[in-house]
């Protein structure tokens, strides 16, 4: 699998998220009490956090730079150019997920004074800082309120000693790898590399241990064709050190899986046969119910496809030819993957 053919998946990936952008608009239900987050303000956050990530990581020329800055812009035109988050804010204070979501614009450039001096107030205070949540999440809300404006409140050093806490932070056995860790782990490289924008964010330890079994681990659920999962292990892939210029055989066999997963409109399913596969056709499986359920399988997947291209095909302006690896490993790991997950836990993004 090459660069341009890597391209190519990216392309077609945005150009599907394009024609659904509509799917992605915020409704009444967004500020609503009782309103699902997972079905408004989380798919919007994550179009502009794979749109931001992809307007830095290529430039301006790229035809995908061009696209993802105008989904972009659409995305900050929904969030009323930033004031529907004040008005979260007020109505939840204490709720990390508008600051989640609203990093990922601010790290775009798009931000919104009055909500960043109203949520500054509130994360001064013990409720904010002693809110419960697992190791991971508390990661990326530390890196939310660095890139939403929101500094010292915490004590130095805070960010170490929480990701020592996370499953990745704590260099387990590999073999205990499954959806859950794989999900986790993706996660705290997200926000250790600023969502593939530092591609050198990773210690020497985390980078020696990713570098090592990654790989078989890319395997496993290729085989398991979960295909959000790989698309997501890509990315780490792509901000390992040892990365290069170019992806390595493991990736260019897990993006050759990626590739043949694509519909031909360009949506990549979460796990299984595309939605568009009928019985007894390539993968089998059943055929899609309808547009909304075509969206809700198929948009998450399609962002990380897009996502992790944008972080390879940007290695080559990152990362200077002799700094290039091998990523070699004495053995693999062949652990079954499971086929039912959810990736809601990790945040509000991803």
């Amino acid at each position: 699998m090459t660069t341009g053919e890597i391209r190519q998946v990216a392309h077609a990936g945005l150009a599907w998220v394009s024609a659904h952008r509509d799917d992605f608009a915020l409704d009444d239900e967004a500020l609503s009490a009782e309103g699902r987050v997972d079905r408004t303000w989380k798919p919007l956050g994550e179009l502009a956090q794979v749109c931001a990530t992809v307007t830095r990581r290529l430039p301006p020329a790229d035809p995908l730079h061009a696209s993802a800055r105008e989904l972009l812009a659409f995305a900050w035109r929904q969030t009323g150019e930033g004031e529907l988050f004040l008005r979260l804010q007020r109505a939840e204070p204490f709720a990390t997920y508008p600051l989640e979501v609203y990093a990922a614009f601010a790290a775009a450039g798009l931000r919104h004074p009055a909500y960043e001096a109203s949520t500054a107030t509130v994360a001064r205070t013990r409720g904010w800082r002693l809110t419960e949540q697992d190791p991971t999440r508390r990661l990326g809300v530390l890196a939310a309120e660095r890139r939403g404006g929101i500094d010292g409140i915490r004590p130095p050093g805070q960010a170490e000693h929480v990701l020592r806490g996370t499953w990745l932070g704590g260099l387990p056995e590999p073999w205990t790898f499954e959806a859950a860790s794989g999900y986790a782990l993706t996660h705290v490289v997200f926000h250790l590399t600023d969502w593939g924008r530092a591609v050198h964010g990773l210690s020497p330890d985390l980078a020696a241990y990713l570098t090592h079994w990654l790989p078989p681990w890319l395997d496993t659920c290729g085989e398991a064709r979960m295909w959000d999962l790989t698309c997501e292990l890509l990315v780490v892939a792509a901000c390992l050190p040892s990365a290069g210029t170019a992806p390595g055989p493991e990736a260019r066999e897990a993006w050759r899986r990626v590739a043949a997963a694509q519909d031909p409109a360009g949506a990549i399913p979460e796990v299984g046969p595309s939605p568009h596969h009928r019985p007894g056709g390539l993968g089998g499986g059943p055929a899609a119910t309808g547009p909304a359920e075509d969206f809700a399988r198929s948009y998450h997947s399609t962002l990380m496809a897009v996502f992790a291209a944008a972080v390879t095909l940007g290695r080559a302006d990152a990362v200077p030819p002799d700094q290039t690896g091998t990523g070699a490993r004495d053995g693999r790991v062949r652990r079954p993957a499971a086929t039912q997950y959810r990736y809601g836990g990790q945040g509000a993004l991803g």
